[in-house]
């Protein structure tokens, strides 16, 4: 396999293992104690956190989930060819999911810094990701052109 056609699937194997470390990361905020979450929430500007056992449970879960996304961005990038089909959903709902958060973002009332800085960087990566996936497997088909 040349340089030249390895370049994308490179490319989309270090973007899902970034993608993998950032979002596998959420799995070290599971034990932080409820006070210094509310610490955090002063820092950022959101005010007081509100003290119900729903605020803590969904704070752990969505870090949960974030932290097994990881774990799966991870699998995926093993075998790029293999799991080309689930990473091309994976981008499209990636994509879909960043304008979801801007949606919410924006409703909830969230600060511009938090509104510009989450959901329209998950869509950038969705859609690079999509352009990476579907990069890789066209280089993949030339070379089986190239070999016939």
């Amino acid at each position: 396999m040349s340089g030249d056609a390895m370049q994308a699937e490179r490319a989309l194997v270090i973007l899902l293992r970034c993608g993998a470390v950032m979002t596998g990361a959420a799995f070290l905020t599971l034990p932080i104690p409820v006070e210094s979450m509310a610490g955090v929430h002063r820092w950022l500007g959101l005010g007081e956190l509100p003290r119900a056992p729903i605020v803590e449970y969904l704070a752990r879960s969505v870090s949960a989930f974030y932290g097994f996304h990881g774990v799966l961005l991870f699998m995926l990038s093993t075998d790029v060819e293999r799991y080309a089909r689930l990473i091309g959903m994976i981008a499209v709902t990636t994509v879909l999911f960043g304008l979801i958060l801007l949606a919410i973002d924006i409703h909830v009332g969230l600060p511009a810094y938090w509104t510009v800085g989450e959901g329209p960087p998950v869509v950038v990566i969705g859609m690079v990701l999509r352009f990476l996936n579907r990069a890789a497997a066209r280089q993949r088909a030339d070379r089986v052109v190239e070999r016939l």
